[in-house]
């Protein structure tokens, strides 16, 4: 596997207590269909979520996660999309039933362990491979103006068509987030977040306090969320924080903002929504150890 941040900087990041989660949820992922039988086992538990995303064409929430890419709802249980187990790592959502994602392979699915940058149009039921097959394993990945920015291997990588790459900074990160104009772009790391207004070629320094997880959806509504799992948001960048709640459960796993007003975030407990611009959250699925 590549890409995956250094033990050393998960500990300064999150702790002893995370390190084995964020370590061990890289491996493998079967087949594409329809969204699987509910009655499944595979159906019904989520674990080591690695990102969350909302389809703009039904509004329809999504969870990467080691085992597959699920839809979850209030009430309901999660399902498996397109019965794929494959290991989900990076994630995100780019145009409606369009997403792009990376990972691992399934073992025993005859995919590559490393499945470089794969496409879905139809809303994660299949895949097509685009680019890097076999040899990359993007760990993160954000996207702005039809430009989608990842890490990979230690290295922020830029693609405009998903097929050519163009490799840019080097640097110790575990989470990534561009504004909706695509001039500015952030890394969370173990001195806090660092900023980079020329497409992450370089980087200045850290900004305290320190972040796990960011995400960007409007330009003055940019979100972090700590190692503790308290939500935080800045109107100006990333220069200044306002606290806002502390989302249930703890340590996060993944965090996703899809306007001002509507949040995810995945912790060890749980997969949780909030319709109050993260003032109160709610349980959509809980998540197994």
């Amino acid at each position: 596997m590549t890409a995956r941040p250094t033990a050393h900087l998960l500990h300064a990041i999150f702790g002893t207590s995370i390190v084995a989660l964020v370590l061990g949820a890289c491996g493998g992922g079967s087949s594409d269909a329809d969204t699987a039988d509910d009655a499944s086992a595979s159906t019904r538990t989520l674990f080591h979520v690695h990102g969350l995303g909302v389809d703009p064409a039904d509004g329809r929430v999504y969870v990467a996660t080691h085992n597959g890419l699920y839809t979850v709802a209030k009430g309901q249980k999660p399902k498996l999309v397109g019965n794929r187990e494959d290991d989900f790592m990076g994630f995100t959502v780019t145009d409606e039933s369009t997403f792009v994602a990376s990972g691992h392979g399934d073992p025993g699915s005859g995919r590559p362990g490393n499945l470089g940058l794969i496409e879905s149009k139809d809303a994660g039921r299949t895949w097509t491979s685009r680019s890097l097959s076999g040899k990359a394993d993007f760990h993160s990945m954000d996207s702005a103006k039809g430009t989608v920015y990842g890490y990979e291997g230690g290295r922020i990588r830029v693609s405009s068509n998903l097929e050519s790459w163009d490799d840019r900074a080097k640097l110790e990160a575990l989470d990534l987030a561009v504004n909706p104009s695509g001039s500015k772009l952030l890394a969370t790391t173990a001195e806090g977040v660092v900023a980079s207004s020329d497409g992450g070629r370089t980087f200045g320094k850290a900004v305290t306090p320190l972040q796990a997880f960011v995400s960007w959806p409007a330009e003055k509504s940019l979100f972090g969320i700590s190692t503790s799992g308290e939500l935080s948001s800045s109107a100006d960048g990333g220069t200044s924080w306002k606290k806002l709640a502390a989302v249930p459960g703890g340590q996060p796993q993944a965090l996703t903002a899809v306007n001002a007003d509507h949040i995810l975030a995945a912790t060890t407990t749980g997969v949780y929504e909030s319709r109050d611009g993260g003032k109160t959250f709610f349980e959509l699925a809980p998540l197994t150890s």
